[in-house]
C-alpha cells in the first residue's frame, strides 16, 4: 500500500547537530584539535549516511490506545492522508486484544514502513480492572523479541523487523470534564515503556471553552499523578522554540476525516455539519496540523530514538540483571561473561537440585501419608471383618439353638404320636375282644 505524506522524514541540519555531538561524546574531552591543510573528504560522511538510510528505509511504529468509537483509524487514514484496511469493531469484545497491521508507504525516495497497532475492545467492559495488561504485554514482548535477537550469535539486526512501539497516540474521550480512571491506570502504567502522546478525539463535539478547561484539567491530573508523557526534544536548536510551544498545547484535541469538502475555491478535508464545516487542516478549528508536525515530520526520529535509548535501555537493563548480569562485580572488576555464565550455571543447577530435593521429600511425605491411609483403611476392614465373624457366630448359635428346640418338639410329638397309636391299638383290640364274647353268650341261652 502506498500513500502520500506532505514533507520528507529526514532533516539534514538535525542529523548534522546529532553527528557532532555524538563525535564529541566519543572522542570526550582530552582529544586534541586539529586544523586541516587541505581538503581531505570526510564531510561527506552525513550525505553518506542519509544515503544508506534513504536506500534501507525506515519504520515506524505506533500504538493507538482508546475506546472502541473514539476515532483512532480514522485520525490514521487522515494523518497519513490514505485509506488503511481496517474493518470496525464490535462493542461486545469479551476482553482487550491487540491488532498489528504493517503497510508499506513511499514519499519522494524516501520508504517507511508502518506499523499501526490498534487496542480492540479497550474499554468496553464492565470490569475494566485489568484492561492495560494486555497492552503492557504486547510492548514488553516487542522488547523481548528484539533482545532476544541482539543475545544470538549471529545478529541480523539489519535486517530484523523492529516492531517496537515508538510512539502511542491515547485517544481521550471528549467527556470536557476530566480524565477516567481507566486512563489514569494505563497511561500509568505505560509511561515507562512508551512515549506517550495524549490527544483528546472528536474536538469538535466540545466547545472552544470547555475545550480549553478541559485540556488544562487533563494536564493537572496528569501532573499530580506523576504520569510522564513525552516532552517534544528542546536540545535541537534549529526545532527548540517550535517543540518548547508545541509543549504547552498538549494534548492536542484533534478531528480526523478523509471526506474532501469545497471550501470557497479549494477541496479540503472537512467534517460537514447543519451548523456548519469544521477544516481539519485549519488550526483554528483543531491542532490536527500540530500532531502531524510533531509526530511525522519534526520529531519522527527523535521518537525512535528514545524509545531505544531510553525505554529499551530500561527493559533490556532489568531483563539482563534478572539473567545475572552486571557490569562490574563487588570488587569493581569488569565483567566477565564466561564468570557470569558459569555462575548462572552453578545457580541453575543449585536450583535444579533443590527442586529435586523438595520434589524427593514431598514425594516421601506423600508415601508416607498413603501408607498411613493404607494402614487406616486396613484397620477398617479388619474390624469390619471382626464384626462380621461376630455376627455371623451369634446367628450360627441362635439357628443351633432354634434346630434343637425343634428336634424337640420333633421328638415330643413323635412320643405323643406313638402313645396315640398305642392308645387306638388297645382300644380297636379291646373292642374287638368285646365282639367275640358278645356271640358266645347267646348260645349258651
Amino acid at each position: 500500500m502506498k500513500g502520500k505524506l506532505e514533507e520528507p522524514v529526514i532533516s539534514a541540519p538535525k542529523l548534522d547537530m546529532k553527528m557532532a555531538a555524538e563525535v564529541e561524546r566519543t572522542l570526550g574531552a582530552d582529544a586534541r584539535s586539529l586544523e586541516l591543510k587541505g581538503h581531505v573528504g570526510f564531510d561527506s560522511l552525513p550525505d553518506q549516511l542519509v544515503n544508506k538510510s534513504v536506500s534501507g528505509g525506515f519504520c515506524f511504529n505506533i500504538l493507538c490506545v482508546g475506546e472502541t468509537g473514539v476515532g483512532k483509524s480514522t485520525l490514521m487514514d487522515t494523518l497519513f492522508n490514505t485509506q488503511f484496511e481496517d474493518e470496525p469493531a464490535a462493542h461486545d469484545v469479551p476482553g482487550v486484544h491487540l491488532k498489528s497491521k504493517t503497510y508499506e508507504l513511499q514519499e519522494s525516495n524516501v520508504r517507511l514502513k508502518l506499523n499501526i497497532v490498534y487496542t480492540v475492545g479497550f474499554g468496553d467492559q464492565i470490569n475494566k480492572e485489568d484492561s492495560y495488561k494486555p497492552i503492557v504485554e504486547y510492548i514488553d514482548q516487542q522488547f523481548e523479541n528484539y533482545l532476544q535477537e541482539e543475545l544470538k550469535i549471529k545478529r541480523g539486526l539489519h535486517m530484523y523487523h523492529d516492531t517496537r512501539v515508538h510512539a502511542c497516540l491515547y485517544f481521550i474521550t471528549p467527556t470536557g470534564h476530566s480524565l477516567k480512571s481507566l486512563d489514569l491506570v494505563t497511561m500509568k502504567k505505560l509511561d515507562s515503556k512508551v512515549n506517550i502522546i495524549p490527544i483528546i478525539a472528536k474536538a469538535d463535539t466540545i466547545s472552544k471553552n470547555e475545550l480549553h478547561k478541559f485540556k488544562i484539567k487533563i494536564m493537572s491530573e496528569l501532573v499530580s499523578n506523576g504520569v510522564q508523557i513525552y516532552q517534544f526534544p528542546t536540545d535541537d536548536e534549529t526545532v527548540a522554540e517550535l517543540n518548547a510551544t508545541m509543549n504547552g498545547h498538549l494534548p492536542f484535541a484533534v478531528v480526523g476525516s478523509t471526506d474532501e469538502v469545497k471550501v470557497g475555491n479549494k477541496m479540503v478535508r472537512a467534517r460537514v455539519y447543519p451548523w456548519g464545516t469544521v477544516q481539519v487542516e485549519n488550526e483554528n478549528h483543531c491542532d490536527f496540523v500540530k500532531l502531524r508536525e510533531m509526530l511525522v515530520r519534526t520529531n519522527m526520529e527523535d521518537l525512535r530514538e528514545t524509545t531505544h535509548t531510553r525505554h529499551y535501555e530500561l527493559f533490556r537493563r532489568c531483563r539482563l540483571e534478572e539473567m545475572g548480569f552486571v557490569d562490574d562485580d563487588s570488587d569493581n572488576k569488569p565483567f566477565s561473561l564466561h564468570e557470569t555464565y558459569e555462575a548462572k550455571r552453578v545457580e541453575h543447577l543449585n536450583e535444579l537440585q533443590r527442586k529435586e530435593e523438595e520434589m524427593r521429600q514431598m514425594f516421601v511425605v506423600r508415601v508416607k501419608e498413603k501408607e498411613g491411609e493404607l494402614k487406616e483403611a486396613e484397620k477398617e476392614l479388619h474390624a469390619k471383618f471382626d464384626q462380621l465373624k461376630r455376627q455371623h457366630s451369634d446367628e450360627k448359635k441362635k439357628l443351633e439353638e432354634k434346630k434343637k428346640m425343634l428336634e424337640e418338639e420333633i421328638n415330643l410329638f413323635n412320643k405323643k404320636k406313638q402313645a396315640a397309636m398305642a392308645a387306638q391299638q388297645q382300644a380297636q383290640q379291646a373292642a374287638a375282644s368285646a365282639t367275640q364274647t358278645i356271640p358266645k353268650a347267646h348260645k349258651k341261652k
